[in-house]
């Protein structure tokens, strides 16, 4: 559990460099559309890529849902 949170604490904060926000705001875009839900489920697949793949299927998860970065 425990590498499952610093995993997703790293990938907000690689969401956040990658678009110039802060790690709050990171956090509340990922959570609205749906990217931190994502994280946690597909957690087992998502941590053997590299973070900016994971960054780039936060981005396509987040559109998918309404979001409008990237």
């Amino acid at each position: 559990m425990n590498n499952k949170v610093a995993y997703i604490i790293c990938c907000i904060n690689k969401f956040a460099d990658r678009y110039g926000l802060s790690p709050k705001q990171s956090y509340a875009y990922l959570q609205r559309f749906r990217g931190v839900a994502f994280l946690d489920e597909c957690y087992e697949a998502e941590h053997q890529v590299s973070l900016e793949d994971a960054v780039e299927d936060l981005t396509a998860i987040c559109k998918r849902n309404g979001g409008q970065l990237g």
